[in-house]
């Protein structure tokens, strides 16, 4: 069982930045892709960016490529999102999730969860 905790959501002005942070609670956190996801209000969860266990490679969807990066630290059983460039659509609840695959973008090859954070920008 791994249990992840995202923070550093917030309401940003429109061009601004935030970094999400998700921490996990176990050591075996390196053995794991991770990947964050984004759902708005009425709309289903999507992948926004993906990292593979040892941090070298990582995979983004095309709405957040060049703005937004993914990076992780195994060391401190923590994964990031910096987001830059931010606009008023990628307002959503963002959702770390950790997979056992080697790495993916779909929803269901994730095995654990955390409970999300509340991104809300402005134009």
């Amino acid at each position: 069982q791994v249990q992840l905790v995202e923070s550093g959501g917030g309401l940003v002005q429109a061009g601004g930045s935030l970094r999400l942070s998700c921490a996990a609670s176990r050591r075996t956190f390196s053995i794991y892709a991770m990947g964050w996801f984004r759902q708005a209000p009425g709309k289903e969860r999507e992948f926004v960016a993906a990292i593979v266990k040892s941090g070298y490679s990582t995979y983004y969807a095309d709405s957040v490529k060049g703005r937004f990066t993914i990076s992780r630290d195994n060391a401190k059983n923590t994964v990031w999102l910096e987001m830059n460039s931010l606009k008023p659509e990628d307002t959503a609840v963002y959702y770390c999730a950790a997979s056992s695959r080697t790495i993916t973008t779909i929803k269901r090859e994730y095995d654990y969860w955390g409970p999300g954070t509340q991104v809300t920008v402005s134009s």
